[in-house]
């Protein structure tokens, strides 16, 4: 196994941290579950994940972006070991987020408003990775990947990137907020997700 690349920002090491661990766990015969995305499986959700991290990577370095539509997954991987074909992606990441300039105005990002301060654009390339490592997590029994803490973080961003995606079917509606939701809760709903959703 290769040794992870730190990337600087704290919310993003943990969210590739989750959906890393989150893939590990899948145990055979489990990639055709459904998922909280209604329209995908969990090998679709992680095409879409591992697509995604290669899409923030080639809009802060200008390198290629991801072969393949990650709105459009196949559900059939490039490769025979879905870790390895993850973790190709979170390294691109990584390697892309641990080269930004934290200084700076505004780092590019793939998705509106296509710009953002480079603690918001983190926050945003993390909270896509650790979405989709609760998908992955609770589709297939797993417990959730999310902390408290990291979802806030994450909160941040998406009320920053989240609305304009609603209207590509990106993110289902907010669901209402709940009497005692925590963090996590919160962030789920906001993202039109059910925090007790179950397959």
């Amino acid at each position: 196994m290769t040794e992870t690349i730190a990337t600087g920002w704290d919310v993003l090491d943990a969210a590739h941290r989750a959906l890393r661990d989150a893939v590990r766990a899948v145990p055979a015969g489990a990639w055709e579950l459904p998922t909280p995305c209604e329209r995908w499986n969990v090998t679709q959700v992680l095409q879409h994940a591992a697509g995604d991290q290669i899409a923030f990577a080639a809009a802060l370095t200008g390198e290629p972006g991801p072969p393949e539509n990650p709105f459009e997954p196949s559900g059939l991987l490039s490769s025979s070991d879905p870790a390895a074909y993850l973790e190709a992606a979170l390294e691109r990441s990584a390697r892309a987020w641990a080269g930004a300039d934290a200084d700076a105005d505004r780092l590019p990002v793939p998705v509106p408003p296509n710009a953002l301060p480079p603690r918001v654009g983190a926050g945003a390339c993390a909270l896509d990775a650790g979405v989709h490592a609760w998908d992955i997590a609770v589709a297939t029994g797993q417990p959730s990947p999310l902390t408290p803490a990291a979802a806030a973080e994450m909160l941040v961003a998406a009320r920053a990137v989240v609305e304009p995606l609603r209207a590509w079917g990106a993110y289902a509606a907010a669901l209402p907020e709940q009497e005692g939701d925590d963090e996590v809760a919160a962030l789920l709903r906001y993202l039109g997700r059910d925090p007790l959703w179950a397959a």
